[in-house]
């Protein structure tokens, strides 16, 4: 998926699960699980990783958008900067979770 899409979270498949469907630009629906919402610079940040096993092996960072009460917008990060700010953080967060590679 490209990063500079905004996506719009569609459902939440079971409230007690961390996975949850995006759906992009183009109707495709992704299921994605839930692993961290950052803050950074006064904005939230969502980490997700995508269920597809053939996708795996990166999470997926994007900026969260509300909308309304309802409604949030995940879009693509678009400063390298901010992005790799926000990785660290996460990083930091989960290292114990996580075996992280650079």
């Amino acid at each position: 998926m490209d990063d500079e899409k905004d996506l719009r979270e569609a459902e939440n498949e079971e409230e007690d699960m961390s996975v949850i469907t995006l759906t992009d630009e183009e109707g495709n629906q992704v299921d994605f699980e839930f692993i961290d919402l950052v803050e950074y610079e006064g904005k939230e940040y969502i980490v997700l990783l995508p269920t597809d096993e053939e996708e795996q092996e990166q999470v997926v960072i994007y900026e969260v958008v509300p909308c309304d009460d309802e409604t949030e917008l995940y879009k693509g990060i678009e400063s390298q900067e901010v992005l790799e700010a926000v990785f660290e953080i996460f990083k930091d967060r989960n290292q114990d979770l996580f075996n992280f590679v650079d």
